[in-house]
């Protein structure tokens, strides 16, 4: 802004030395350099504070757009989950009907497929086939609990004995 050369400078300390006098001079140097220090903290000051303020708007902004990115991400994460959800629903839902059909279809079928798989050949002596009948639910042995087997549980019927072979239903 100002452009101030050497000789510039020299005439105004020579001016200078003539209106304050010799004795005054350092004084008022002396006072004119604080003033000049003091001039540049607070421009140095004014500065700073303006390029705070200048960051701090852009952290707000900053901060504003990655609310609502977050926001946006969760909501698309919440209709993908919901969506999900609505699927496992209806994939449920669809099991459970079959489940129901099998059900029927399975209750409709069990007494003949209980009285085949409970009706063993056995193999006599003699070579002549014959057919025994098994209880359906034998009594325990021995303080055995009389809890079904898991192959009971899944309907495949009781589990032949070694020597013994169930009919197919």
């Amino acid at each position: 802004m100002f452009d101030f050369g050497f000789s510039e400078l020299i005439v105004i300390a020579v001016v200078m030395l003539i209106v304050v006098g010799p004795e005054r001079l350092p004084k008022v140097a002396r006072t004119a350099g604080h003033l000049l220090g003091r001039l540049q903290r607070y421009v140095t000051d004014v500065k700073s504070d303006i390029q705070r303020e200048m960051q701090l708007e852009d952290l707000k902004k900053l901060q504003q757009q990655v609310e609502q990115q977050a926001r946006e991400l969760e909501s698309s994460v919440r209709s993908q989950m919901n969506s999900v959800e609505a699927d496992l629903g209806k994939t449920a839902a669809e099991v459970q009907s079959s489940v129901a059909i099998a059900a029927n279809e399975s209750s409709a079928a069990a007494p003949v497929a209980v009285e085949q798989a409970t009706t063993v050949p056995l193999a006599p002596a003699g070579g002549a086939s014959e057919t025994a009948a098994l209880p359906a639910n034998p009594a325990p042995v021995d303080g055995a609990s009389a809890e079904p087997s898991p192959q009971l549980e899944l309907g495949l019927g009781p589990a032949p004995s070694p020597g013994q072979t169930a009919e197919k239903v």
